[in-house]
């Protein structure tokens, strides 16, 4: 199975796809400056205290103020709340807990007016982006997170990944971890470290301490809003989650992205560091490895399955509604039980894949074709359950119901991935008329004209629909080919299927937009036709 990470430049971040055997399992837009980000801790004051939700509402400088529960407090609220007195007025300094006297843990069936209070400055963690109307949702349980391990300041255990299941490597990993970390910090190993030597969690720990210590002297003069210790940016916590022995290649076509990238994969893994590569081709690294259509294809409200059934996804405020049917597949199964089975596996294989695509979280209820096996279902099951397994968000699978029903709840921390797939008319803007899409060819040829003669334009690049594509390249004698008998100059033309079909650009060998004077356009019979 290949594996390979595919990172995609664009003006204001970038966008990123997770391929396994070529095929689209995970995509993320990593926008540049955007806040409140899983796992960053910020410096937050307590804006009210609400004892009938037994939770506290705390500034962060989100729009709406963040919502902590008492639950999420944590044990350790006490020794949290003393640490950060003791930092802000500057009577410790440093990160270090090896000194410092921990407090007795709070009640767990306290209330939150017995903890909080209104303008009380303490450090919280971000533990959910905001989604919809809701603001994001805290901690005080901090952590740092690792290439293999979490660092958690103000405890002392050590815990082991259930993913690791052998019973002589957990024990292991305890006695080494045990044997290393500091004082008064607890660790959580993580499954990529089975197997791992001592000297890289080591290294791995000294990271996270380092990352604690940085965070602790921001605390000192820090204002309330301020991000105390930021989580990676969206490529490199991608990198980290993901990367593995099977990892086979990370393709950029940005140059700093693809510096940062190598850097990171080097700190983190530097026998791993020549799968980077800088792409240079001349079509878009999305259109270039087929994400660009995987990506219209897997968000739309309708997903094709291969064998001919098809998937209907709807989102509500309350949950996530999946409906199973089988389309064309009911003519090729001898009896509606064989169908029912051969769609449904099929199903189960592509509704696991869309819960990570679309990062789908809360409650899923999918509704499967209705068989009236017990063994057919608990196939079903069972596949559903090894689908997810490869699922790093915590889930929960519940076996069908009598009436054909799944349950699933996913961990959801930020909005869902919400692709636009169905587009306004480009040409008539919803008005329904547009000019005779047969003038395309005149238009182009208007432009090249005006780009070629009179601004006289070198290495001109056209980008357009493959279907104009297909139409200028064709043939022994393409229109493109008269044109260079034409101009004496070659125009390069590069697919691009976001494009709309009658759309086309025109731009510069070093890939700068050519803006297209509307004056070139003027000799064209304004003929109007029904879209």
């Amino acid at each position: 199975m290949s594996n390979e990470l595919i990172i995609s430049a664009t003006q204001d971040g970038c966008r990123i796809a997770l391929l396994k055997d070529k095929q689209l399992v995970e995509f993320h837009e990593d926008q540049e400056g955007s806040k409140f980000v899983v796992g960053d801790i910020y410096l937050g004051t307590v804006k009210k205290v609400v004892q009938g939700l037994n939770a506290g509402f705390i500034d962060i400088g989100y729009e709406k103020d963040a919502f902590l529960h008492y639950l999420d407090l944590g044990a350790k609220f006490s020794s949290l709340q003393k640490f950060t007195k003791l930092v802000r007025t500057k009577k410790i300094t440093g990160g270090k807990l090896d000194k410092f006297q921990l407090e007795k843990e709070i009640d767990k069936h306290g209330k939150i007016a017995q903890q909080l209070s209104r303008n009380q400055l303490l450090p919280v963690q971000v533990v959910k982006e905001p989604i919809s109307t809701k603001g994001p949702r805290l901690s005080c349980e901090l952590s740092i997170a690792g290439r293999y391990l979490v660092l958690v300041p103000f405890s002392s255990g050590v815990n082991v990944s259930k993913r690791i299941s052998s019973s002589e490597e957990r024990k292991r990993l305890q006695r080494l971890i045990q044997s290393i970390k500091p004082e008064n910090f607890g660790v959580i190993i993580r499954t990529v470290a089975e197997g791992k030597e001592v000297a890289d969690l080591d290294k791995d720990l000294r990271n996270l301490v380092k990352t604690w210590e940085e965070g602790v002297a921001r605390m000192v003069e820090g204002n309330p809003r301020d991000k105390i210790i930021g989580e990676l940016s969206k490529t490199s916590s991608v990198l980290r989650d993901v990367l593995n022995e099977s990892f086979d290649n990370v393709h950029v076509d940005d140059k700093k992205i693809f510096e940062e990238v190598k850097a990171y994969i080097h700190t983190i893994a530097p026998d791993k560091d020549k799968i980077v590569k800088l792409y240079s081709g001349k079509a878009k690294i999305f259109e270039h490895y087929g994400i660009e259509k995987q990506i219209k294809s897997a968000f739309g409200q309708t997903v094709s399955l291969r064998g001919g059934g098809y998937l209907i996804i709807e989102h509500t405020e309350a949950l996530h509604v999946i409906d199973v049917n089988s389309g064309n597949k009911s003519n090729r199964e001898e009896n509606q039980e064989t169908t029912a089975m051969s769609v449904n596996i099929e199903a189960a294989k592509e509704v696991a894949r869309q819960l990570r695509l679309r990062d789908m979280g809360g409650i899923i209820v999918v509704d499967f074709i209705d068989m009236r096996s017990a063994e057919n279902k608990r196939v079903v099951f069972n596949t559903m359950k090894e689908e997810m397994e490869r699922d790093r968000a915590k889930h929960t699978v519940l076996p069908l119901s009598k009436f054909g029903l799944m349950q699933i709840t996913r961990e959801r921390v930020r909005p869902q991935m919400n692709i636009a797939t169905k587009e306004v008319c480009p040409t008539c803007n919803g008005t329904g008329k547009i000019t005779a899409s047969i003038l395309v060819s005149d238009q182009i040829e208007l432009h090249l004209e005006h780009l070629l003669v009179k601004q006289n334009e070198k290495g001109l690049v056209m980008a357009l629909h493959p279907y104009l594509h297909a139409y200028f390249t064709g043939g022994f004698i393409s229109p493109r080919v008269k044109w260079f008998f034409k101009y004496k100059r070659w125009v390069t033309l590069v697919k691009d299927s976001s494009m709309a079909i009658t759309e086309f650009k025109f731009l510069t060998k070093e890939g700068e937009e050519i803006e297209i004077l509307q004056q070139s356009t003027s000799a064209l019979a304004d003929v109007e036709i029904p879209a």
